[in-house]
C-alpha cells in the first residue's frame, strides 16, 4: 500500500480541493458518473487514453474522499456501479463552470498549450 511522505498542504479551500481533484482523470470520472455512466467499462470507454489500472486508482481515490460510492452486486461475474455521494453532487456546479470558462476561452487555451507541445529542430542535438 503506497504511504505518503510528505503531508499535504491545508491551509485554504485551493489546498483542499487540489488535494481531492488532482489527478488527470478524476474531473472527468466525477462528470461522467453524474451523467450516468457508473460501470467502469462505460467508464473506460469514455475515457479511452487512461489505462484500467490508473482509473481504477483515481476512482478508489474519489471514493476514500467520499465523492462517490461503489456497489458491488452479488452476481458473476461481479458487476460494479458507481455513483456520487450527496457531497460528490455538490462539486459539479464548480465542474460544470470550469468547463464552461474552458469553453469561453477555447481557443486562447488550446493557442498555448500546442505551444507548450511543438517539437522543432532546436530541441534535438545536432550529431
Amino acid at each position: 500500500m503506497y504511504e505518503r511522505k510528505v503531508i499535504p498542504n491545508l491551509n485554504c479551500g485551493l489546498d483542499l480541493i487540489g488535494e481531492v481533484l488532482y489527478g488527470k482523470w478524476k474531473i472527468r470520472l466525477l462528470w461522467f458518473i453524474n451523467e450516468g455512466h457508473r460501470r467502469p467499462s462505460e467508464l473506460q470507454r469514455k475515457i479511452p487514453d487512461a489505462s484500467r489500472r490508473v482509473l481504477n486508482m483515481q476512482l478508489n481515490e474519489l471514493e476514500k474522499h467520499e465523492l462517490i460510492t461503489r456497489k458491488i452486486y452479488p452476481v458473476v461475474p461481479p458487476k460494479v456501479e458507481y455513483s456520487l455521494t450527496e457531497f460528490g453532487k455538490t462539486v459539479i456546479p464548480v465542474i460544470a463552470s470550469l468547463g464552461r470558462w474552458g469553453e469561453e476561452h477555447e481557443d486562447r487555451l488550446r493557442d498555448v498549450i500546442l505551444k507548450q507541445i511543438v517539437i522543432t529542430d532546436s530541441d534535438y542535438p545536432s550529431n
